[in-house]
């Protein structure tokens, strides 16, 4: 590799890195797992120990290195034990699961590659990452259903979430368009999951609102909806473990939540 080459390569992989933060923190349900597995990869290619193939686009080339530590590992559910309650229940599904969905399924909804690019990444032909894909949709709607609270002030986008989150068959608490009224809607009407915004109507702040309810009610799922996704994926701080951009599509939508469902806790964003 050359000193030119190596500086383009190192460019193309921190402007990538904030997504494969984001894809490795869902596959784990953990900040500090996914980026873990996130950093192996980008010292894996620095050191010149994993291919790097400059003939794919840069995002794919980096996922595809990441991939292949990942499934050298054994690719684990999660890393942050725990043999009770919650966690324990959300370990027993997800290896239930077919092996290879939830990569598949992440990788073509949240990280919108397509079934051909998901392939390459996971080293299957693109009729196999669709098959996975599809196996994924069906075993994550039928292994868990629950309460979800949303926390949106956009009135359009409410009702859009809401819509798609009953559409899987979960329920909906109620929306809150303020930090005040999710912590009221938090007390009143328990939910198993959070699906928040970051700017709220009177300018509180969502992750306010989460790391406020989850203090007070204990640990769950949380979903964080944001049109600046890099600047919660820095890996600098505790940052989100499960996050999708906006616009979003009903399909990213889906996986998150399906994705969340399966974890019992997620690291907050403290500011």
């Amino acid at each position: 590799m050359t000193a030119q080459s190596g500086e383009l390569i190192a460019s193309q992989i921190g402007a990538n890195l904030p997504y494969l933060r984001r894809y490795a923190r869902a596959l784990t349900g953990s900040q500090s797992s996914g980026d873990k597995y996130a950093l192996a990869a980008l010292e894996a290619i620095l050191a010149g120990e994993a291919e790097y193939d400059s003939n794919l686009s840069p995002k794919a080339a980096l996922f595809r290195v990441f991939h292949a530590i990942w499934s050298s590992t054994g690719a684990p559910a999660g890393e942050d034990e725990d043999d009770s309650g919650l966690a324990a229940k959300a370990q027993r599904h997800l290896r239930q699961l077919t092996p290879n969905t939830r990569e598949a399924l992440l990788l073509h909804t949240i990280e919108e590659f397509s079934a051909a690019s998901t392939g390459i990444i996971m080293g299957v032909s693109e009729d196999e990452a669709s098959d996975l894909i599809s196996i994924a949709y069906e075993e994550m709607s039928r292994a868990t259903a629950g309460r979800v609270m949303i926390i949106e002030d956009e009135a359009v986008i409410a009702m859009d979430l809401e819509a798609i989150v009953t559409g899987m068959g979960h329920s909906v608490t109620g929306i809150a368009r303020t930090e005040s009224q999710a912590m009221e809607l938090a007390s009143s009407a328990p939910a198993e999951l959070v699906l928040s915004d970051i700017q709220l109507a009177d300018n509180s702040s969502g992750i306010d609102a989460v790391n406020g309810i989850l203090q007070q009610h204990g640990d769950r799922p949380v979903i964080f909806i944001t049109a600046y996704p890099e600047r919660l994926l820095t890996g600098e701080g505790p940052e989100p473990a499960f996050l999708i951009s906006k616009p979003y599509t009903e399909e990213q939508v889906r996986s998150a939540v399906s994705q969340a469902m399966f974890f019992s806790s997620t690291e907050t964003l403290k500011v």
